[in-house]
């Protein structure tokens, strides 16, 4: 019988239920750990690693996140227990299954649990908080520089992908964009510590789309830095990757020009946050946020800018947020006219800014944020190999689901 990871973690919440109200041996006890256990066999015959992740309201199955059990409620109850993260790496006999179950259920119900049932713990079965790949192994001093057991291949090519949907039929696929974010988290988190997997420009006519992922990760991770939920690192992210989506509608030329726009590029170009913001509005579903921060992201702190506002307010926070993070990475990366900008010489331009085009707590927490982690930063080549095709190539595990 082929496996469902769906089904599987059902069957585990139910195992769970029945440990907790019936005594060991117990017939319904023993069933529900039976039944629990041949749904997990049944998912390691199609899948060598099973690995689910839980974030916020969401269950991910891989990389692929499981519609049908969003808002969850174990999965809830599992990451406030600590195990956020549950993969199991060899064939897990039934009695290291059921011993699992016991010290999950001593997490949930804030049980003792003995040295000696800790010790019991088989390392096939890991789990803990996100960015741990499990208490059952021992970590070792951090690497001075971050690695990464995949690439952003997939990721690269929806986003491309999502970018000419935008350009020909002027349609946001927002389903596409959430599965990129939720990639990217488990991307970020997918080692002992919190990594920031940024992409390396290959090609000038590529820029929008490394960029956009790039400013997703940095969003993500300076959400996440400042304390936000789960759930707002993720919609932050959701801004990061669809703030430059405007800029479909301008001419690769004039986005790849290597020389200094004339007056009317220039006009051109300062169009793509409004153009942006306006595509955004006809997505029917909520993108409040991101349609918010596709305008406001080039506004300045004092003011400047573009779109000048009528009005001077102020920006909203995520607005502001993304701001930094894009320039962040242009002044990162090297364009046309210009090298690439050194980490130093980067962060030293934010701290100068702050406080005239960028707010001075959230560049200094960004600041802060990238001195601590730069030895976590893990440079990706751009591995994709972009086909046009008439429907995307979604991150996942299986194929079959298919700034400046």
């Amino acid at each position: 019988m082929s496996g469902d990871p769906a089904r599987f973690l059902n069957a585990f919440a139910q195992a769970l239920a029945a440990m907790a109200l019936y005594r060991d041996g117990h017939p319904a006890r023993e069933r529900a750990l039976d039944v629990a256990h041949q749904q997990i066999q049944d998912l390691q015959s199609d899948t060598a690693r099973p690995l689910f992740t839980f974030l916020g309201d969401e269950v991910v199955f891989g990389r692929l996140p499981l519609r049908e059990l969003k808002s969850w409620d174990w999965g809830k109850r599992l990451a406030q227990a600590g195990i956020q993260r549950l993969e199991f790496e060899d064939a897990v006999s039934r009695e290291d299954f059921e011993g699992f179950l016991e010290e999950v259920l001593a997490r949930l119900t804030l049980s003792a649990i003995s040295t000696e049932a800790r010790q019991m713990r088989r390392s096939s079965i890991r789990f803990g908080a996100v960015g741990l790949k499990g208490e059952s192994e021992l970590a070792p001093e951090p690497l001075p520089t971050a690695t990464i057991s995949f690439s952003l291949g997939e990721e690269v090519d929806t986003v491309r992908w999502l970018q000419r949907e935008v350009q020909t039929t002027g349609a946001v696929p927002l389903v596409e964009a959430e599965a990129v974010v939720r990639s990217l988290a488990i991307a970020m988190h997918g080692g002992r510590q919190v990594m920031l997997p940024l992409l390396q420009l290959k090609e000038f006519d590529q820029y929008t789309t490394t960029h956009s992922l790039n400013v997703a990760v940095l969003s993500m991770a300076l959400a996440e830095f400042l304390g936000l939920s789960a759930t707002d690192v993720r919609t932050f992210g959701i801004a990061g990757l669809l703030h430059d989506i405007g800029k479909t509608k301008i001419p690769l030329e004039v986005l790849t020009k290597p020389g200094k726009l004339t007056a009317e590029e220039r006009a051109l170009m300062n169009e793509h946050p409004a153009a942006g913001a306006r595509m955004l509005l006809e997505v029917e579903e909520d993108l409040d946020l991101a349609v918010v921060v596709a305008y406001e992201h080039h506004i300045m702190i004092n003011g400047g800018g573009y779109p000048v506002l009528r009005y001077a307010r102020d920006c909203h926070q995520a607005s502001k947020l993304v701001h930094v993070c894009d320039v962040y990475d242009a002044l990162r990366t090297r364009r046309p006219y210009r090298e690439a900008w050194s980490f130093e010489k980067t962060l030293g331009y934010l701290e100068e800014r702050g406080g005239l085009e960028f707010d001075p707590e959230l560049c200094g927490t960004f600041v802060r944020m990238m001195k601590q982690w730069e030895g976590q930063v893990a440079l990706l080549p751009d591995v994709s190999a972009f086909i046009t095709t008439a429907t995307p190539p979604p991150p996942g595990a299986k194929r079959e689901r298919t700034g400046v």
